[in-house]
């Protein structure tokens, strides 16, 4: 006899347990309540003995806050402000790797801006004679994007520097795995272009300050690690054009531990995080929000700790994004204030208020209990009185 959800849950657990169930399906409808109050020891985000657990970084990490009215100088500054922790990294590597935030900077307000790029070459030309490498997996092949978006004459501007162009989606060959997770926690492959996992390099993240659409924030971490995904080769289409990057977005929770395993993947070759908030963005980031004329500019050799200070200089509490908690559990870097060392401004003279995403209530559910896993929307939902038979 054919048996169904309600009759195989009586055989096997009770009518008991069929209460429960039933109870807990009603708790998954509803939406968890956002509560600001909520800390990384907190149950709701795990166990209460989190700190037993997690490693959490013991090291002291210095991050550098410049303000002023000149970008290009403001990201010198910040760089010459903590020289003495950039150049031990820099010196034992064969190239330098910079990593902006998008290809096109005369998309200023989404992407790292030319004037940006400038004040890290500006810092490079007199302490590093090797090769620079400004790799980005856009859709743009480098050749167009070289001459069409103005890296030409940027490159030109900062001889005798051997600067080059690279767009790692023209070489999908070229791949290294990382192990992820899909929507239902199974364990994926997922490609990172090999030019941000070589050992050799010395990765310089030059991020944007923005709010985030699925993660609160973006910074140095978010801008090297959605990154790397390879995207489809310019100019490919479906099924051959697929994004890894779609992996990544798998949901809220899965979303942000898919983060922090890139994170982890690549921290090997991180050099340099570097935050321009010069001017940044508010409201519905990383592309639809508005400007903040905030002029400042943080760089550290912790990207952990930028991104912890960059929370700060904008008014978001840092227990809410998901993948830079999971990074200081990990111990990727340092997350605790009083173990970093802020130099230049002060992050009380500096600080923002930023207009958060309209979604972010949404966000902050990768903090709450699990009590079920919602199925997609468009995925067809499987019949309650299902035939399950099979099970009994």
């Amino acid at each position: 006899m054919p048996v169904s959800r309600r009759s195989f849950f009586d055989l096997v657990f009770g009518a008991g347990a069929v209460a429960a169930a039933q109870g807990l399906g009603l708790k998954a409808q509803q939406k968890p309540p956002v509560d600001p109050g909520a800390t990384a020891q907190d149950p709701r985000m795990g166990t209460s003995d989190a700190a037993k657990y997690f490693q959490y970084s013991n090291r002291v990490s210095k991050v550098s806050i410049v303000k002023g009215e000149d970008r290009r100088k403001n990201i010198f500054d910040a760089l010459v402000a903590i020289d003495d922790q950039i150049r031990p990294g820099l010196q034992a590597k064969k190239y330098v790797l910079i990593k902006p935030n998008g290809l096109d900077p005369r998309r200023g307000l989404i992407s790292t801006h030319m004037d940006a790029i400038h004040g890290i070459l500006d810092y490079l030309a007199p302490r590093f004679k090797g090769p620079v490498v400004i790799a980005e997996c856009g859709g743009t092949p480098a050749k167009q994007a070289t001459s069409e978006f103005g890296w030409d004459t940027a490159f030109a501007a900062h001889k005798p520097l051997d600067i080059q162009l690279e767009v790692p989606t023209e070489y999908p060959e070229r791949y290294g795995i990382m192990n992820g997770i899909d929507y239902d926690l199974h364990l994926i492959p997922i490609r990172l272009a090999a030019r941000f996992l070589d050992p050799d390099a010395f990765l310089i993240s030059s991020g944007v300050m923005k709010t985030h659409n699925m993660v609160v924030a973006t910074l140095t971490i978010k801008n090297v690690v959605l990154g790397a995904p390879l995207s489809p080769p310019p100019g490919l289409k479906r099924p051959w054009g697929e994004s890894e990057k779609r992996k990544f977005h798998v949901g809220i929770r899965q979303g942000n531990y898919n983060m922090f395993l890139a994170a982890q993947r690549m921290i090997g070759n991180w050099g340099l995080g570097i935050v321009d908030g010069y001017e940044g963005m508010e409201g519905n980031g990383p592309v639809s929000g508005t400007p903040v004329g905030h002029r400042i500019a943080l760089a550290s050799t912790d990207f952990l700790a930028a991104d912890r200070v960059g929370l700060e200089c904008m008014g978001i509490d840092a227990t809410w994004p998901g993948y830079l908690n999971y990074c200081s559990q990990a111990g990727l870097g340092q997350y605790d204030l009083s173990k970093i060392e802020v130099v230049g401004a002060k992050i009380a003279d500096v600080q923002r208020k930023y207009r958060l995403h309209a979604d972010t209530d949404r966000m902050l559910q990768w903090r709450g209990p699990m009590l079920d896993l919602p199925p997609n929307l468009g995925r067809r939902r499987p019949p309650l009185e299902e035939d399950l038979s099979q099970y009994a």
